[in-house]
């Protein structure tokens, strides 16, 4: 640790987390722990509009600040979009940040941070595309060995927020629970399966979620419910027997909707880290991508994948022989093995390793 002094408490504070969905929820403890250290300061978040809804109307932050990547991206050969951008970054400038922590770590955040003058500039050493160039401080934060949330919490303890609480906090109200009640009445019990993904490569067959209605139906007299995306329609098509609530939630619904799930199983997706954070019982289904980095944060015991040479490769494509074997030999069965562990009376001594899983490299096991 390096820690950061800081002449006087900051009063106005700027976070730089624009997306995705997961790496928003691994960054709200870093969020909680400021507001514990500086309750009287002014905070501010900037995100995608993709992912605003996530965070609009915390307890824990001031001022959401949507940032349109794709309009402001056209700046090159849209007169109008680099108008645009030239006065959001007057604005920001004009809100005089007396401090800025750039989670994202990337060049067009740090150019984002430099851009508000912010006489301190906190971000990843690692920070990918040259992006610590813009910064005053510089953490070191491990990337890429570790999780997400290790990594912003090292951020958070050079600036002498320290490490803990570990809390994940969402704006989610009595208006969001209400719509859900209203779609689902209170006392049901259901299952929420996410089986969409940004990327095909994580995605296990929907054929294999609809496996899962009938067991969970007979045995956990569980409802099974498709959430996500309106875009994830065609896959919830596939999920025979269950109830097709995609694309007809905001965030902060699906949060609602989530807390009252009997049990989720998920693609390796930003929803299911809203699951895990929110304790509910879980099954991560994890294939090309490394759940020691990404998974869901300190349960990795929900975590089921298949030990095969090839993975993890963080591939969009799939290169493998036996196309995206990683996920299509993964059958219903393992995945009902530990619904089974996470539902049902548990034994003196349960397990706490992932499903399947043989780590034959010493640093994976390491980063776990």
């Amino acid at each position: 640790m390096n820690l950061i002094q800081l002449p006087t408490p900051p009063q106005r504070i700027l976070i730089i987390k624009p997306s995705a969905i997961g790496d928003i929820v691994h960054s709200l403890p870093v969020l909680n722990l400021i507001r514990l250290k500086w309750p009287a300061a002014r905070i501010s978040w900037l995100v995608s509009s993709e992912c605003a809804g996530l965070l609009d109307g915390h307890p824990q932050i001031d001022e959401v600040i949507r940032f349109d990547r794709r309009f402001f991206g056209e700046g090159w050969r849209n007169p109008l979009a680099a108008l645009g951008l030239f006065g959001f970054v007057r604005s920001l400038k004009g809100r005089e940040f007396d401090l800025v922590i750039d989670l994202q770590g990337l060049f067009r955040s740090g150019w984002l941070a430099a851009r508000t003058r912010a006489p301190f500039r906190v971000g990843p050493r690692e920070a990918r595309e040259m992006g610590w160039i813009f910064y005053t401080h510089r953490v070191v934060t491990g990337f890429p060995q570790g999780h997400a949330v290790e990594q912003y919490l090292a951020i958070a303890e050079d600036l002498g927020l320290g490490r803990t609480p570990v809390e994940f906090k969402f704006p989610t109200n009595a208006d969001d629970r209400r719509f859900i009640a209203n779609l689902i009445p209170e006392g049901t019990k259901y299952a929420v399966f996410l089986p969409g993904t940004n990327w095909e490569t994580k995605r296990w067959p929907p054929d294999k979620f609809a496996a899962c209605v009938q067991p969970l139906r007979e045995r956990y007299g569980l409802e099974c419910i498709v959430a996500g995306a309106a875009g994830d329609s065609p896959l919830a098509a596939q999920i025979t027997g269950a109830r097709d609530l995609t694309g007809k939630t905001n965030l902060r619904q699906l949060v609602a909707l989530l807390e009252r799930a009997e049990l989720v199983i998920a693609n390796d997706t930003g929803p299911m880290h809203i699951a895990s954070a929110l304790g509910r019982p879980l099954v991560s289904i994890y294939g090309p991508t490394h759940p020691g980095r990404t998974g869901p944060y300190g349960r990795m015991g929900t975590v089921v994948h298949l030990d095969i040479e090839c993975r993890p490769c963080y591939g969009r494509k799939c290169a493998n022989v036996s196309p995206f074997a990683c996920m299509r030999k993964l059958e219903a069965s393992e995945i009902l093995a530990m619904v089974a562990e996470q539902l049902d009376p548990k034994p003196a001594t349960a397990r706490t390793t992932p499903l399947l899983v043989v780590y034959r490299n010493p640093m994976q096991v390491a980063a776990l």
